[in-house]
C-alpha cells in the first residue's frame, strides 16, 4: 500500500506498508510499480529503517537465504534483513532453496515450514546434508503452532523457531545471536 511519495525527483522515496503494519521506505518509482527489490547492489535509502536503526554499510555483507512460498512474507523478511546489513536471496520453494545453497554460500537461512512440495522440515534436513551447511544458522519462521512443531523443527536441523507474526527486532536479534 503506497502511503506517500513526497518528491518527484529521481531520488524520491515512498513509505510502503508491508504485512503486519511494517513500514518500509523505497524509491517512489519502485513503490508505484508494485515491485520491491531487496539485497544485491540496490541503493539503500538514507532514512530510518523499519527497525529504527540506520542501514548498515559494509564492504562484505553477510548473506541470507529466505524461503517462503508466500511472496509477501519472503519480501518482508528480506527487507528486514537488508536493513540489518545482509545481502538477501529470496526463493519460494524447497527445491529452489537447495539449488541456491548448492550454487552459493549463505551465512544464515530463514525458512517457512508449511510449503507445498518439500516442506521446511525436509528442507532443513537436506540443507544440513550439503557440504558447508552443517553449522549454518537456520531459523524456522512459521504460522504452525501445534505442540510439537518447535521440537520437530529443532530435530530436523533448525537452530531456532519463530511463530508468525514476527517481531522484526526479535528476528534480527535472533539472527545476530545465532551468528555470533
Amino acid at each position: 500500500m503506497l502511503l506517500a511519495a513526497p518528491e518527484t525527483s529521481a531520488h524520491a522515496t515512498a513509505a510502503v506498508v508491508l504485512l503486519g503494519g511494517l513500514v518500509a521506505h523505497v524509491h517512489a518509482a519502485t513503490a508505484a510499480s508494485g515491485h520491491l527489490a531487496v539485497g544485491g547492489d540496490a541503493e539503500t535509502p538514507s532514512h530510518p529503517s523499519p527497525l529504527g536503526d540506520e542501514p548498515r554499510e559494509q564492504a562484505k555483507r553477510p548473506r541470507a537465504l529466505v524461503i517462503d512460498d508466500a511472496p509477501d512474507v519472503t519480501e518482508m523478511l528480506a527487507i528486514l534483513l537488508q536493513y540489518a546489513g545482509y545481502e538477501v536471496v529470496m526463493v519460494y520453494s524447497g527445491g529452489q532453496a537447495l539449488d541456491a545453497a548448492r550454487a552459493e554460500r549463505f551465512d544464515v537461512i530463514i525458512s517457512d515450514i508449511g510449503m507445498p512440495g518439500m516442506n521446511g522440515y525436509e528442507l532443513a534436513e537436506a540443507l544440513r546434508a550439503l557440504p558447508g551447511y552443517q553449522a549454518t544458522p537456520m531459523i524456522a519462521v512459521t504460522g504452525f503452532t501445534m505442540y510439537d512443531d518447535r521440537d520437530r523443527a529443532l530435530r530436523c536441523g533448525f537452530n531456532a523457531f519463530l511463530t508468525k507474526p514476527i517481531n522484526p527486532r526479535d528476528l534480527v536479534s535472533l539472527v545476530e545471536r545465532l551468528r555470533s
